[in-house]
């Protein structure tokens, strides 16, 4: 990434309703997201101690949060797409990786989580 410079958001729970199956569609279920919010090269040229002029994390994590809590979705990867263009909308950022985990997922197997992880430039 350009800079390189980032901020990392570790383990945001929310309960949603999302996938394929009817069950998970109608009963809400635990999802775990993580964002690197990449900022652009003129945040991180200028130093400024301003939130102004930088990236407002409780920002990127209210929107995420609004898109997990939202409609339902089928798929984790569409889910996780939404979130990047969601938090994108910040012009402080040049990128950002979403990773969204279902942490019950519906599987006949003893699995902690089922995720995608996702990378989106402006």
């Amino acid at each position: 990434m350009a800079g390189g410079d980032r901020v990392e958001l570790r383990g945001l729970r929310l309960e949603a309703v999302h996938g394929v199956g009817e069950a998970e569609r109608r009963n809400p279920q635990p999802f775990e997201v993580d964002l690197d919010l990449y900022l652009a090269d003129s945040v991180t040229e200028s130093r400024a101690d301003d939130l102004a002029v930088t990236a407002d994390y409780a920002a990127a994590i209210e929107v995420a949060a609004q898109v997990i809590e939202g409609p339902p979705r089928h798929l984790l990867e569409t889910l996780a797409e939404e979130v990047a263009a969601a938090v994108l909308s910040d012009p402080h950022l040049s990128a950002v990786t979403v990773s969204v985990r279902k942490l019950r997922p519906p599987v006949p197997r003893d699995l902690r989580s089922a995720g995608v992880r996702i990378t989106r430039r402006r």
